[in-house]
């Protein structure tokens, strides 16, 4: 049987949630020059791995968190997925706000969470880390204890790594950047020569210089 890592990058792949463009690269908000280009939400238009991701991601909390009484969607991209998996699971959920609503009760979170209640919270991409740990705090100050994170994707960037130890925050991916070069080489979306360029991008990506802008 096929690894799960590797079935969701290529599912991930052929419905262009993952966009590959070594020799024209994209440039994320951040300002940096990327390979790669993730936008998981697209998964939502396809049922099939739309469901393949909820199941999976019930099976990782069910297996690796099960003492969860809560499930936090981070917004905006993870908050179908985690009323999706709150479903599966049968256990309330709520959604963490990247910052609170400038009007009314100015929530950061919104549904109940109460003090001491077990919350697993779901990501779609995990990229620095930051967004996804700022969410994590989010949830300790209204007064839940966190124990785990999972999520779709992960860059596995070494900073994210340092980043989720230091906090204390176990993350769990169905799939990562090392399985979508392999699925990637595997389905011939790109070539052998590609993957060298793409190791490289992940280990520094902020200070990245593609080829095409590599001057003699």
């Amino acid at each position: 049987m096929e690894q799960i890592d590797l079935l969701l990058a290529e599912k991930l792949l052929k419905i262009s949630a993952i966009k590959l463009q070594p020799d024209m690269p994209f440039t994320w908000a951040s300002g940096w020059n990327s390979p790669i280009y993730t936008d998981n939400r697209k998964t939502l238009s396809y049922p099939d791995v739309r469901n393949f991701i909820k199941v999976q991601l019930s099976r990782i909390i069910m297996e690796n968190f099960g003492d969860a009484e809560v499930v936090a969607g981070v917004a905006t991209g993870a908050i179908a997925q985690g009323a999706l998996v709150a479903d599966t699971l049968n256990l309330p959920m709520v959604y963490v706000r990247s910052a609170p609503k400038d009007h009314g009760l100015e929530n950061l979170i919104e549904g109940n969470i109460k003090p001491g209640q077990k919350v697993v919270i779901v990501e779609d991409l995990v990229s620095t880390g930051k967004s996804s740990l700022k969410a994590a705090q989010a949830v300790k100050d209204a007064g839940g204890e966190v124990v785990g994170m999972v999520a779709i994707f992960t860059y596995e960037f070494p900073v994210a790594a340092e980043a989720f130890e230091a906090a204390g925050v176990k993350l769990i991916t169905i799939s990562n950047y090392s399985a979508m070069i392999e699925a990637a080489v595997k389905t011939n979306y790109i070539q052998e020569g590609d993957v060298e360029t793409l190791k490289q991008w992940r280990e520094d990506p902020e200070h990245w210089v593609p080829n095409t802008l590599n001057l003699d």
